[in-house]
């Protein structure tokens, strides 16, 4: 209940024509339920190129990030080589650092290679994934030593090994990694903020600050837009839950 309940009082309120919002206890059911503040998102900001833009940021992105975490997750797991342990201790010992420490650095970076106000500036900073690192590497982790030897008296050689061999076992992870990353992405609000100048390449969530005003808020088109951009992460994680179960559960047993 207290997981669903905000996103149920969302649609309530998106589906309101009139009526105190706030009001207490919640109206869950509204009467009369309308499609009009939906429409009113529609005609009011540019709804259509903000969600094509944050398709568009979240899909390079998310197959950017999936391709670095692989690649980086098999030398950590499967090769030996001085130094290995200590540097998966670094990656992984950045992750008690605050997100908002970079915000500084990477600006500065993305301003010199002048890619400010570009979708890249968007996405770039977020593709090494520390997170997508480990979990990948312990994907690789759980996958039996005999495999490998045997790919190698094959002839493979490493490359081959890892894209014909290691990589389509890890497509759980792969897809774990796909919808942690796509909510990321798509809920992305600060950074866009901060590095997009151009209205016009805006992303939803950025986006939906045409609808609050200096003085008045439309909270119902607020809610409505909200709902339309909290659809699509449920129909992703519906559609990907199953290896988003299975996903979770590498190298917890044997």
């Amino acid at each position: 209940m207290v997981t669903v309940f905000p996103f149920v009082w969302l649609v309530a309120t998106s589906l309101r024509a009139s009526g105190t919002i706030f009001a207490f206890p919640p109206v869950i059911v509204p009467r009369p339920a309308t499609a009009a503040n939906f429409v009113g998102v529609w005609t009011t900001m540019p709804f259509g190129r903000f969600f094509v833009n944050t398709l568009y940021i979240t899909g390079v992105g998310i197959g950017l990030t999936l391709l670095t975490s692989a690649l980086a997750g098999y030398p950590l797991a499967r090769m030996r080589f001085p130094g290995r342990d200590a540097i998966f201790y670094a990656i992984v010992g950045s992750l008690m650092l605050p997100q908002h420490v970079g915000l500084i650095l990477n600006f500065v970076t993305l301003m010199r290679l002048h890619l400010i106000d570009t979708y890249a500036a968007v996405y770039l900073p977020g593709v090494a994934s520390i997170f997508g690192i480990f979990l990948l590497r312990q994907a690789y982790l759980v996958i039996p030593q005999e495999i490998e030897d045997a790919a190698r008296i094959d002839g493979a050689g490493e490359v081959r090994l890892w894209g014909q061999v290691m990589l389509p076992l890890v497509v759980p992870a792969l897809a774990t990694l796909a919808i942690v990353e796509f909510t990321g992405y798509w809920n992305a609000f600060l950074w866009p903020l901060i590095v997009l100048k151009s209205p016009d390449r805006y992303p939803l969530a950025v986006g939906l600050l045409y609808l609050s005003g200096l003085f008045a808020t439309n909270t119902r088109y607020i809610a409505a837009g909200a709902v339309l951009m909290t659809v699509p992460v449920i129909v992703v994680f519906l559609c990907l839950q199953r290896y988003f179960l299975r996903g979770i559960m590498l190298g917890a047993v044997k």
